[in-house]
């Protein structure tokens, strides 16, 4: 009998731990410093293009989502130390990368360009961009292309925001700058700071460097929350509640082929 009543324990003890596992929040995490994807207001809120996806994909999931704050380059580190549930973050998806993490289904993807001055001149090439500095966020796929393709002849300069890239290029401590498409034409081409720039050379798709899309990503061995993540990314798509929010944002198609 005193067995019968400690396996009973036990078990209920172990259903309380499921539901208490089921009923904790997601914790999604942003380096919050990549506008119009994913930045924080004046009141320290969390806007942008990543976050309402987010909230849309946790609202069709039924998931209590929460957000948390972690520097680009501590991202997937933080979340192998469970300290984050899943990164939300325009993280693109890599070969590198998959080795480390869980991609979901891509929400979006473009490809990457240069910026420079109009009146530059800079051909995007090694005798180009020999001597030139070149601003990239740290530990981003756009950091790792210049560096294998021109590091051995432009100085490579690494910011810890994009933010920071755009100040310097703006203010002349930069000659270039390589990054999204799509975020360099929105958060400086088009506003009043970037107004003497433009894109410089060909975009770049190189599927090695620029990933297959744009995604969440989750540790390997949360493939239960991945698939609710993959099934919501497709729902938002069927039902406009995607095309509602990209409308907001961009004027062409950010999902991409």
């Amino acid at each position: 009998m005193k067995k019968q009543l400690g396996l009973g324990l036990i078990l209920a003890t172990a259903m309380m731990a499921n539901v208490q596992a089921a009923d904790k929040p997601v914790r999604l995490a942003s380096d919050f410093t990549y506008p119009p994807f994913n930045y924080k207001d004046a009141d320290g809120t969390p806007k942008g293009f990543d976050i309402e996806i987010a909230d849309a994909l946790c609202q069709e999931a039924k998931l209590d989502c929460v957000w948390v704050t972690q520097s680009w380059d501590g991202l997937i580190p933080s979340l192998l130390a469970r300290k984050s549930d899943a990164i939300m973050a325009s993280m693109r998806i890599t070969e590198e990368r998959k080795q480390r993490v869980l991609f979901t289904d891509k929400y979006y993807q473009t490809p990457a360009r240069f910026v420079a001055r109009n009146d530059a001149e800079i051909s995007i090439d090694k005798s180009g961009l020999e001597g030139k500095k070149i601003g990239v966020q740290l530990g981003t796929i756009h950091d790792r292309y210049v560096t294998d393709m021109y590091g051995d002849v432009a100085k490579i300069q690494r910011y810890t925001g994009q933010d920071e890239v755009y100040l310097d290029l703006s203010t002349g401590r930069l000659d270039a700058a390589f990054g999204n498409s799509d975020q360099l034409a929105l958060a400086f081409l088009d506003k009043e700071q970037g107004k003497d720039f433009e894109f410089v050379g060909e975009a770049v798709t190189d599927k090695a460097y620029i990933g297959e899309g744009t995604a969440l990503a989750l540790r390997k061995t949360d493939k239960a929350l991945a698939e609710k993540f993959n099934k919501a990314i497709q729902t938002i798509r069927e039902n406009g509640t995607y095309d509602r929010i990209a409308g907001k944002y961009f004027k062409f198609d950010i999902y991409g082929e």
